[in-house]
């Protein structure tokens, strides 16, 4: 399997690494295929998942020294996507933040960017942007691409 990267020290070829990934999503259908779908199509590897924001909070604390990306939905089994950003800001706590939802509304997005988030994508629009955008953060961070892999 891949190597442990960490986003202060990147790896470096012939080390090959992932983007190490925690996913908040309430729907298991959704969480299973959106894991599925980024592991096989971006060099992602999900190392937690969480599916309301006390869950997520824990996961995203005890992941902190190799998680690089965050990637939540807004609404949640409790909480929310939005709630949670504001905590993790607060907290200081690494990683980028990505929000992945249905509600993608001009509103919804500025408050994610507000908030913290580094990017927002729409659910049913843009789930390719969100590939090619986690492809992009492997590649600066020195991951390969799953296809290399």
């Amino acid at each position: 399997m891949f190597p442990d990267c960490s986003w202060r020290l990147p790896c470096s070829p012939p080390i090959m690494c992932k983007l190490q990934t925690f996913i908040i999503e309430d729907s298991p259908v959704i969480l299973e295929n959106l894991v599925a779908t980024l592991q096989e199509l971006a060099s992602v590897e999900v190392i937690g998942t969480a599916a309301n924001e006390a869950d997520a909070l824990a996961g995203w604390r005890e992941h902190q020294g190799n998680l690089q990306l965050v990637i939540v939905d807004i609404f949640l089994k409790s909480g929310t996507g939005l709630g949670l950003l504001a905590r993790a800001a607060k907290l200081g706590l690494a990683g980028r933040r990505v929000v992945l939802t249905n509600y993608a509304t001009a509103d919804i997005r500025r408050r994610c960017l507000d908030l913290g988030a580094d990017r927002v994508f729409d659910k049913s629009s843009e789930l390719e942007d969100l590939f090619s955008y986690c492809e992009e953060l492997a590649t600066a961070t020195g991951a390969t691409s799953a296809a290399d892999g």
